[in-house]
This record gives structure tokens, sequence and C-alpha cells, in this order.
């Protein structure tokens, strides 16, 4: 397994990477960035994954309150910047927490799709996609996995064929101002906080207690108080725009 180098990565320089899948687990990214106190610009983080690779699809999945406008108007500026959204309700448990897990999906996704595909970017730290990996590696496809190293499970970064560790690359995908539509987390629902001083993998000895964050479900809200269609509005094709192919 081979680590990414922004500066010196052959299978990127060659364009061996063909087409490209990318499958992000909204909720892991974002705790994992919201540890690491990164804004993820999404348009950026969508082109450094595709490379010089041809993209096929970027999914972006999320558990979402679906009565709430501005989280809405979040996934109304994904899905119009290139992402398809996967999106499940909230459930709401007895003790107040709000949570939706979408490993299933993420799984079924990448598998259904291996062989439109060369490669598979999936952006998560979670230790459940280990098999849905090894299942997609064994269809011939490349699977690489992107994430922040201390939030993602070592077993996940052993079967991908590349681990690319966003915190390397934290200034290439990094927002450049905290305007426009931002996904920030409501934390009166936030049960799996971790503080900022502790590691996720020092307050569990199986190392992956960040698993449980990945399914404590962030408020997707525009960062100020604008209208969200003028937020929406705001993005420039011209400058951002994302090339999808259908190509077999």
């Amino acid at each position: 397994m081979q680590h990414f180098d922004p500066t010196n990565n052959i299978s990127w320089q060659l364009g061996h990477r063909g087409r490209v899948a990318v499958f992000i687990d909204g909720n892991n990214l974002f705790h994992a960035a919201r540890f690491h106190n990164i804004d993820i610009d999404y348009n950026k983080l969508l082109r450094v994954l595709l490379g010089d690779g041809r993209l096929l699809r970027a999914f972006f999945y999320t558990g979402v309150d679906v009565g709430a406008e501005r989280q809405q108007g979040f996934l109304l500026w994904m899905r119009r910047n290139g992402f398809r959204v996967i999106q499940k309700e909230l459930k709401t448990f007895y003790d107040g927490t709000r949570k939706a897990n979408l490993d299933v999906e993420i799984a079924v996704d990448m598998l259904s799709l291996a062989g439109r595909y060369d490669t598979a970017v999936l952006v998560s730290g979670d230790e459940d996609f280990v098999y849905a990996v090894n299942a997609v590696a064994y269809k011939g496809c490349r699977v690489e996995v992107a994430g922040f190293r201390s939030n993602t499970a070592p077993k996940l970064i052993d079967v991908a064929d590349y681990f690319i560790d966003l915190g390397e690359i934290a200034d290439k995908v990094r927002k450049e101002n905290s305007h426009g539509v931002r996904y920030y987390e409501n934390h009166t629902h936030d049960e799996a906080h971790v503080p900022s001083h502790v590691s996720p993998h020092d307050t569990d000895t199986g190392g992956n207690n960040y698993r449980t964050q990945n399914h404590t479900a962030p408020d997707l809200s525009p960062s100020n108080d604008e209208p969200i269609d003028e937020q929406v509005n705001d993005y420039n094709p011209q400058s951002d725009f994302v090339r999808v192919t259908d190509e077999q």
C-alpha cells in the first residue's frame, strides 16, 4: 500500500487512474476535518482527488433533517456543483441524539458501479468499509482511501491500494474563507464530540472510536444569513467546473 505524495505521484503523472468514482462519507469527513480545525472546500477536494483522471461520478452521503431549509440549501449547492447527493433522514433516539447510517448505501454503490470506473476513491475513516474495499479490489478496480490519518482506521489504510492523507494536503482542500455555503454542526446534538486535545484513537483501545462519530450527523447549513438562492448563485461554474464522463 502506497501513500499519497502530491509532488511526486507516479500514478497521477502517468495518468493510470482512468475513470474515477469518488464516494464521500460526509458525516465522517466533517468530524475528522473539524477535529483538525479545517473547513473543507468540496470543489477543491474533488479536483485534488480526481487528479488527471476522468470523473465518472462524485457521490456525497449524509444524514439530514429534511425539514431544515438551511441544510437543504447546502445539499442544493452540492448538487449544483457536480455531486450526486445521497441523503437519509435522521433518526432521533431516546437520549435526544440524531443519527443516520449510510454505510450500506456507500458499499452497495461502490460494488454496483465497479467495472464502470477504474479507480474508486473512498473518503472515510470507518473500519466498516474494509470488506467493501476488498470486494471492489477483487473485481479488478483500484481503490484509494482518503482521510486524516489519525481519524482513519489502520485496517482501512492497509487494504487500500493508495492512502491519501488529507492532513498532508490540507492547504489544497481548505476553504480560503468561511463565507458562502458551509458544512457545520449543531453541537446540541453532537453526542460523539471529541475534545480538541484528545485523539479519537486515544479513547478506544480498538482504535475505532471515531466510527461512532461517523453516524452523528452535522447540521448542513450556510455559514451566514444570506438567502440560500443568493449563496448558491454566487458559484461561478467557469472557474470551478469539473467535467463528468459516462465513457465506457
